[in-house]
């Protein structure tokens, strides 16, 4: 990572977050302390910022420079909300297709679904603030510049997230294995979401219980588990039939 997309220094986060800079996620070593750290975490806490503490070992790979135990990561973009999204689709005459990401965190994944989306005219991507991938240079790079192009909705909570798209009209379709559907069977037409799970645990169980339909890709082989971005890629194109009667 290059070191024009950190910012190094408590004052200088502080200044950052406080004039409005789009802040990926932030490391800190694990023993910072002190009146002044105590003012960042609390303006960090406000501005829901991710923080993780690590050893000090960790931050001086980053940099040479004097991090004072704590560097910020910008983001390549700036992070929408699903709650502004949706309104405006409905407001313009459109049925909503967005893309939910439950703990991927492979950037290259990541970057490949992301690519997927736009070009099928996915309206958004959702992810959540803690225990993701984030959009940072090499997610747009492996995107080939899709994540410049589509919303990307960075939520506290994925649940939170999903409920508000039940309530706001949007049906829940979840990817799985324990899937009850195969995925073509499914109606994708109309206001419609996809839920996608990291490859290792798969979509949370309190996301699933909260999806109107969980279906699965059938599987010949003995792997036992498709690519998640290849996954993603069936399901998309599946909606992108059945919605443009293809």
């Amino acid at each position: 990572m290059k070191e024009k997309e950190m910012i190094f220094g408590i004052h200088a986060i502080i200044e950052a977050v406080e004039s409005g800079k789009e802040i990926d996620k932030i490391i800190v070593k694990k023993d910072l302390q002190g009146e002044l750290a105590k003012e960042m975490f609390a303006l960090l806490r406000e501005k829901d910022i991710p923080v993780q503490r690590v050893p000090v070992e960790r931050l001086d790979r980053f940099t040479r420079k004097n991090h004072q135990g704590v560097i910020a990561f910008l983001s390549a973009i700036t992070y929408e909300s699903i709650e502004d999204i949706i309104p405006f689709l409905y407001e313009n005459g459109k049925e909503p297709f967005i893309m939910l990401l439950d703990g991927i965190t492979d950037v290259r994944n990541f970057g490949a679904i992301a690519r997927t989306c736009e070009v099928a005219g996915v309206n958004a991507i959702v992810i959540p603030a803690k225990g993701s991938v984030t959009v940072n240079a090499d997610a747009v790079k492996t995107s080939a510049g899709a994540l410049l192009k589509i919303p990307v909705c960075r939520e506290n909570s994925l649940n939170a997230a999903i409920r508000y798209l039940k309530d706001s009209g949007v049906k829940i379709i979840a990817a799985t294995e324990r899937g009850s559907e195969t995925y073509t069977k499914v109606d994708f037409n109309g206001p419609v979401a996809i839920v996608m799970g990291a490859e290792d645990v798969g979509v949370s169980n309190e996301n699933l219980r909260i999806a109107d339909n969980l279906v699965q890709i059938p599987q010949y082989g003995t792997i036992g588990s498709l690519n998640v971005s290849v996954a993603s890629g069936i399901l998309v194109y599946e909606a992108v039939r059945q919605r443009h009667d293809l």
